[in-house]
């Protein structure tokens, strides 16, 4: 499944299903085929970006911090970080947010 994000404030967005999956959930919305996101919740889940990105950074940080500690080399970090996938959909969140416009996907 791809997922098609829509706002009058801003440019569609697609994402691949386990991305897209990701993102709701750390927004607290489950997996759906068709949902929205109203204005009212967008700080929150603005927040609750940030404060997921902020502890997978912490997390790696720690990771290396100890791996520094034990005398050997920090792994590299594998793959896309939580940043990256998720900086357009924050970004279309905040220009939602800015504008009082809903984000939708599946309609």
């Amino acid at each position: 499944m791809i997922y098609k994000f829509k706002s009058k404030s801003a440019g569609d967005l697609i994402m691949l299903r386990l991305s897209g999956d990701q993102v709701l959930r750390v927004i607290g919305k489950a997996a759906a085929a068709k949902g929205i996101i109203e204005p009212a919740t967008m700080p929150a889940a603005i927040i609750a970006i940030e404060e997921a990105i902020a502890q997978e950074e912490a997390q790696r940080r720690k990771a290396d911090a100890q791996a520094i500690a034990e005398g050997r080399t920090p792994s590299r970090a594998d793959g896309v970080t939580l940043r990256q996938r998720t900086w357009p959909f924050l970004d279309m969140l905040k220009h939602a947010n800015g504008e009082n416009a809903a984000i939708v996907w599946g309609v």
